[in-house]
């Protein structure tokens, strides 16, 4: 049988706001302030997530894990990225690699992007070195660049046999 082969986009935002920790790729990064949202508004893992989903043709994680869903209420990212994985096993697609982006203004992201690609990477029974991770500033443009938000998009191949 020839292998299929997908690639899918995932893109997430949430607003900067007092009173949360900021979680990125799993990893609670001491900052003033953290991401707004339902769950714990990891926006790094929820744009993995869609990515993954979308290249396996699923619904995104809004149809799956609803914000208006009680049960998600701060939910940790990293265990719904479990499901997803999963969920992509039992349609047989293994992961080929994973490459994502984080658009953050402040605080600095490098730091802690070896632990982030280790707890992706473990969520989904995969070798780090098929998980990347980058960081980028917007040189003050935009509402990450104004530090209002943090924003990240991922690819995803994946491969049925």
């Amino acid at each position: 049988m020839t292998p299929e082969y997908r690639i899918g986009h995932g893109y997430d935002v949430h607003r900067l706001a007092e009173g949360r920790r900021l979680i990125i790729g799993g990893v609670d990064i001491p900052f003033e302030k953290g991401l707004d949202g339902h769950s714990d508004a990891d926006v790094l893992v929820h744009a993995v997530m869609d990515a993954l989903l979308g290249a396996a043709g699923e619904p995104d994680i809004g149809h799956l894990f609803p914000d208006t869903d009680p049960d998600y209420a701060g939910a940790d990212s990293l265990v719904l990225l479990t499901q997803v994985g999963a969920r992509l096993a039992q349609k047989r697609f293994e992961i080929g690699n994973i490459d994502a982006t984080i658009l953050a203004q402040r605080p600095k992201m490098a730091p802690h992007i070896l632990k982030m690609r280790e707890n992706i990477a473990s969520a989904l029974s995969v070798d780090v070195s098929r998980v990347n991770v980058k960081a980028t500033t917007e040189e003050g443009l935009g509402f990450t660049g104004q530090g209002l938000g943090i924003a990240a998009h991922a690819v995803a191949l994946i491969c049925r046999r």
